[in-house]
C-alpha cells in the first residue's frame, strides 16, 4: 500500500555487565561497570556507551555524606522560614 508508512525497526541493545571482581554478571544491580551497545540495522551504525561506578570518599568532609546532606536540608529550611518571618508570611 502506498500510503502506509513503515514501521522503523528499533535499534538493537545489547549490554555487558561486569561486577566488582570483574566477573561477567547479567544483574544490572551488582554491575560496577559495564558496556552499552546500540546497533541500527538500518542505518549500520554502531553507538557504545561504557559505565563505571566507583565509591569515592571525600576527604574534607568530616562526617557521612548523609549526615552532612541531612545538615544541608536543615540549613535551607531554616532560611526558608527567617525569609518567611522576615517577609511576614509566616
Amino acid at each position: 500500500m502506498a500510503g502506509k508508512r513503515q514501521r522503523e525497526q528499533p535499534p538493537v541493545l545489547e549490554t555487558a555487565y561486569f561486577d566488582a571482581e570483574g566477573n561477567r554478571t547479567e544483574d544490572p544491580a551488582r554491575a560496577v561497570r559495564g558496556e552499552v551497545v546500540e546497533r541500527d540495522p538500518k542505518a549500520r551504525r554502531t553507538r557504545r556507551t561504557w559505565f563505571l561506578v566507583e565509591e569515592v570518599e571525600i576527604k574534607w568532609l568530616p562526617v557521612s555524606e548523609s549526615a552532612f546532606l541531612l545538615w544541608v536540608l536543615l540549613a535551607l529550611v531554616l532560611i526558608w522560614v527567617l525569609i518567611g518571618l522576615a517577609f511576614g508570611l509566616i
